[in-house]
Order: C-alpha cells, then sequence, then structure tokens
C-alpha cells in the first residue's frame, strides 16, 4: 500500500470514528447545534479525502492518458471528470 493510500485510510478511519460520535450524540439526544456542528465537521473531512483522491487521479490516470496521445483514452479521462462534476451538482 502507498503511502499515500495509507494517509487517506487513516483519514477514512478517523472519520468513520467521528460519524460514530454524531451518532452516539443523536442518541444521547445531544444539543442540536454540536450535532451540526460535528457533521459539518465530517463533511469538510471527506471533502478534503474527495479532494485528494482528485488530485491523485488527475497526478496519475489523467496524467498517464495524456501523455500516451491516444485521444481516445483522454477523452474518456475528461468525460468521466465531466460525469463526476455533473452528479456533484445534483
Amino acid at each position: 500500500m502507498s503511502e499515500k493510500n495509507s494517509a487517506k485510510l487513516n483519514r477514512l478511519n478517523r472519520i468513520a470514528g467521528q460519524v460514530r460520535g454524531v451518532a452516539q450524540m443523536i442518541d444521547d439526544d445531544r444539543y442540536c447545534i454540536d450535532i451540526l456542528h460535528q457533521i459539518q465537521a465530517v463533511k469538510a473531512a471527506l471533502a478534503k479525502v474527495e479532494t485528494q483522491v482528485l488530485k491523485d487521479h488527475a497526478a496519475c490516470c489523467v496524467a498517464e492518458a495524456i501523455s500516451t496521445g491516444d485521444e481516445g483514452e483522454q477523452r474518456e479521462k475528461f468525460n468521466e471528470l465531466i460525469e463526476l462534476f455533473e452528479k456533484a451538482k445534483r
């Protein structure tokens, strides 16, 4: 496993712990604003992981498609990114 993947997995494990903490807060009937703050923290942490995965994809998969000079492969990688961003807007 690469160091980058290990860092992402560690971050995701921390996020899983945060989510369990939010569930416990709800179970404990904690103050709604406190719960919402924790949910925002989880969303921000997930966004960081998402950004890193996207950067890795661009640095590896997209860069490889560009270096091959294969227009079909380049178009495929570009379309994957467009579809991803379209889904994010929904």
